[in-house]
């Protein structure tokens, strides 16, 4: 009899000062971000595995809760501990945490950050409190199907590593992840990759990105999560082959786009993202393969309610076919052409649905 489990993965969840003002409940101090999933929350729930990119820290109230913007080079992220509660209850399994923020609270707010995941039981791979956390990979059983999960990012911006703490922050260097890829591939079915990786606001992957990805793909891994970009980028399922003679079907999302922001510079697709939903079948004979692969593109919509600016993430196929009243007319064209622009970007190729 076979096993199935089903995987769902977003981008990067990113929370300006904006959106987590609108989060605030009224004369309290205290924030609900669940609203702001709310429309999205069937379709997370719906799997069996929810992983995102949690491009944000969770250092404390002594800190402000963003430093600078876009405009101004490195801005600074800091969420209330609430965010980590609302993305466990609507779904989410897994966050990656290595990415280019990770250390805008210092390495005091990075660990702060993988406490307050630990405490609303979100498990995390990326970065690390001790050697001995870096040291042991993230695995997860689901369904009878073993997933070893990886993460890695390009750099922390100017907030540097500390020189006695190098484990604090997966960075990606390909030997380091091929000996990693090498290491936990004979205990898991599957080995998902999230590469932290890429050039902002480009839709196609660089030269660079491709030979990476397809070096950790011919020595094991099975997925390829990306992120960074802020934009969504092709989805593609390269065919590798076996030493057996088979063909292996791989999965790669260059980029997943943004899960959550508010709009980047002019770039309106910067408040697009994807949900990345797959399957994985184990048969009798442990063979592992990949299937069912659908994109849902997301949108993550600024609008007015009650006098107060709101932001919620939608699925864009969704609520163009049935639109509610927080949706008007003026910005049911803007969807629809963000719809059509992401459908180009992701790419049709056939196995894969987009939805």
């Amino acid at each position: 009899m076979k096993k199935k489990v089903t995987i769902a993965a977003v981008g990067d969840i990113l929370m300006w000062k904006e959106q987590v003002a609108c989060a605030k409940l009224t004369s309290m101090d205290q924030y609900s971000f669940a609203e702001m999933f709310a429309p999205v929350a069937p379709i997370l729930s719906g799997t069996d595995l929810v992983i995102g990119n949690l491009e944000t820290t969770f250092s404390g109230k002594g800190q402000p809760y963003q430093i600078g913007s876009a405009r101004t080079g490195y801005p600074r992220f800091n969420c209330p501990d609430e965010l980590a509660r609302d993305l466990r209850q609507v779904g989410f399994d897994i966050v990656t945490t290595a990415n280019n923020h990770c250390l805008d609270g210092g390495p005091n707010g990075l660990c702060r950050t993988l406490d307050v995941l630990d405490r609303y039981k979100l498990a995390h791979t990326g970065t690390s409190r001790s050697p001995q956390e870096a040291s042991t990979p993230l695995i997860r059983e689901v369904n009878g199907i073993r997933i070893g999960l990886l993460a890695y990012t390009y750099g922390t911006n100017k907030q540097v590593i500390p020189a006695h703490m190098p484990w604090l922050v997966n960075l990606i260097r390909r030997e380091a992840i091929l000996q990693d890829i090498a290491a936990i591939r004979p205990f898991v079915d599957l080995v998902i990759v999230a590469l932290h990786f890429g050039v902002e606001f480009r839709y196609t992957p660089t030269a660079n990105q491709r030979l990476l990805v397809q070096s950790l793909l011919d020595q094991g891994a099975d997925v390829i999560l990306g992120a960074h970009p802020h934009v969504l980028q092709p989805v593609v399922t390269p065919a590798i082959p076996l030493a057996d003679g088979r063909k292996k079907r791989t999965l790669v999302a260059y980029s997943l786009g943004n899960f959550t922001s508010e709009k980047m510079l002019h770039f309106a697709q910067s408040q697009v993202g994807a949900i990345l939903r797959f399957s994985v079948e184990k048969d009798a004979q442990k063979q592992v393969a990949i299937r069912q692969i659908s994109v849902i593109p997301t949108y993550c919509q600024r609008y007015m309610q009650d006098s107060r600016i709101r932001f919620r993430v939608i699925p864009i196929r969704s609520y163009l076919k049935y639109p509610d009243m927080n949706l008007p007319l003026l910005q049911r064209k803007k969807l629809l052409l963000l719809w059509k622009r992401a459908i180009q970007i992701i790419g049709r190729k056939p196995g894969i649905l987009i939805e």
